[in-house]
């Protein structure tokens, strides 16, 4: 029987709690969900909006890339909650540094990925987390980067400078209507990084309401170019039911300044 894939709908995945330990002595949780039937064609590794705001792992872009993509696209998605965040999952340790110690909490995730011999490993940061990826997420294991609203406040022209010359594929996927940083504006400042491409969301919010496909879309459309896209909106297997109250008090409304 087909089903409509729903917000909280969780597609079969191998799923499992993990602790990250970063060069610091600060241990992180988080979760990887990896295909159920095959080696995952390219690996996500997740940095979530700014924690103060209400930014973590289960994000909603973040949770449902978790819940679909390794059965809809063969993808591995690994998500964690960086220093002092909080969610279902739990509290990783130590406290918030304004994108200072979070250096060591993206290498340290990295460094899972690579340790775990996950392939093609892909960094995907939104808002807080799109800064923590310029600042600190240039290291050899890397294919490219993915940023969603990115900001630009954490991170400095150095940044994109050696990202530039490193010459990865970054790509950035702006809100047409987003607070921070709208389409325009992003081309002039991106245009620091020449391989760098900026997409414009029509119609689009920093957090992504209502546009969580189309983000997920175009992940996987630089992420796993093999696979093809749209993605599929029904499923023809197993499912299950997420609860979405566990995050009702961590609501995507919660981060609007992140």
């Amino acid at each position: 029987m087909s089903n409509q894939i729903r917000a909280n709908s969780i597609l079969p995945a191998h799923r499992e709690d993990i602790e990250l330990h970063t060069a610091d002595g600060v241990t992180l949780v988080g979760e990887l969900a990896r295909p159920l039937d095959r080696e995952p064609v390219a690996t996500l590794v997740c940095l979530h909006p700014l924690p103060t705001h209400g930014g973590m792992m289960d994000s909603h872009v973040y949770r449902k890339a978790a819940w679909r993509l390794p059965a809809l696209a063969g993808i591995a998605v690994l998500r964690f909650n960086t220093r002092g965040t909080a969610s279902v999952r739990g509290v990783s340790g130590g406290a918030f540094s304004h994108a200072v110690d979070e250096r060591y909490d993206v290498a340290a995730a990295i460094e899972f990925a690579e340790f775990a011999d996950l392939p093609n490993i892909w960094l995907v940061g939104w808002s807080f987390g799109t800064d923590l990826t310029l600042m600190y997420g240039l290291d050899p294991a890397v294919s490219g980067a993915i940023l969603l609203s990115p900001p630009l406040r954490f991170s400095q022209p150095s940044h994109l400078d050696a990202w530039a010359a490193d010459g990865k594929p970054v790509t950035a996927l702006v809100p047409e209507f987003d607070d921070y940083l709208r389409p325009a504006e992003a081309v002039e400042r991106f245009a620091a990084i020449p391989q760098a491409e900026v997409v414009g969301i029509d119609g689009a919010k920093h957090l992504w309401v209502g546009d969580a496909e189309k983000v997920l879309n175009e992940i996987v459309r630089r992420a796993a170019p093999s696979v093809t896209t749209p993605l599929p909106t029904t499923w023809d297997g197993p499912l299950e039911t997420g609860d979405a109250s566990a995050y009702a008090d961590r609501t995507v409304a919660s981060f609007e300044s992140s």
